[in-house]
């Protein structure tokens, strides 16, 4: 399949085999700019049945451009379904991860979420606009306690507005740490009728991390309307499928490799 990148007048070529894959690049008059090849995933990791499903996640402050590299690099190689980082470096991994499989989520209002409404709508225009196709975004944890439920579903609804418009879906951290099981239902119902696409348990910045307990219960409020991200603490293959196994469809860890090693591992 051909693509065309407009901003440049770049067309775009892939050709694919196994595990391996050239991208070609044209120019408007069809003279070749360059040739990329990537590696779309090791044989072994094609077999783990986790990998697709992992947020391979760098959010640390003191995150190096070496780091950002050696994530995307981690990500082919297992397969991932995407990296996830902070705004800065999206464009990098948009570059690092051209021709790959791999997506490129962005957190928005990160960790606390207690910034305005148009700041995290501008930060989802330009995640997306530097080459993110998910945004994880962290809802007003202080309006939700405040019971401003109004508050906490216009921000959650202007950055879905501006991310679907733009093709790119939306998760919403609820930081379960910081929530009553009262407020985390009333949380995904929230993010439910405001049209996210996932609900996600943490921001692994917080008091604590994800809990099968709770994504059971953000499992059981949004149904099979929502995906549910569990993110937050998921360090082994124990954890991870203890998490799919409460009704998590999505893991956010910096543990990956760890635990689709662990994964590949028990299967033999």
């Amino acid at each position: 399949m051909t693509e065309k990148d407009e901003s440049m007048q770049i067309h775009e070529s892939t050709a694919t085999y196994k595990d391996q894959q050239i991208t070609t690049y044209f120019d408007k008059n069809g003279n070749i700019l360059r040739v990329q090849a990537k590696a779309l995933g090791s044989p072994a990791a094609s077999r783990s049945k986790l990998a697709g499903i992992i947020d391979h996640t760098l959010l640390k402050p003191d995150a190096t451009a070496a780091q950002i590299d050696q994530l995307c690099r981690e990500a082919i190689t297992y397969g991932f379904g995407a990296v996830c980082v902070n705004g800065y470096w999206v464009k990098r991994c948009k570059k690092a991860l051209l021709g790959s499989q791999v997506k490129v989520a962005s957190v928005v209002g990160f960790p606390l979420g207690a910034m305005s409404t148009k700041a995290k709508r501008e930060e989802t225009k330009r995640a997306i606009k530097d080459g993110a196709v998910e945004i994880d975004m962290v809802l007003n944890v202080g309006e939700l306690k405040s019971g401003n439920l109004g508050a906490v579903a216009r921000d959650i609804r202007e950055v879905v507005l501006e991310a679907h418009k733009r093709q790119a879906i939306v998760k919403v951290i609820i930081e379960t740490c910081l929530l009553t099981d009262e407020e985390k239902v009333t949380a995904c119902l929230i993010a439910m009728e405001a049209e996210a696409d996932f609900v996600k348990t943490s921001t692994g910045f917080s008091t604590g991390g994800a809990t099968m307990e709770d994504v059971a219960l953000m499992r059981s409020v949004v149904g099979d309307k929502l995906g549910v991200k569990a993110s937050g603490g998921i360090r082994t293959y124990a954890d991870a499928m203890h998490a799919v196994e409460a009704g998590a469809n999505r893991i956010g860890a910096s543990s990956g490799i760890k635990i689709v090693e662990e994964e590949l591992a028990q299967e033999g």
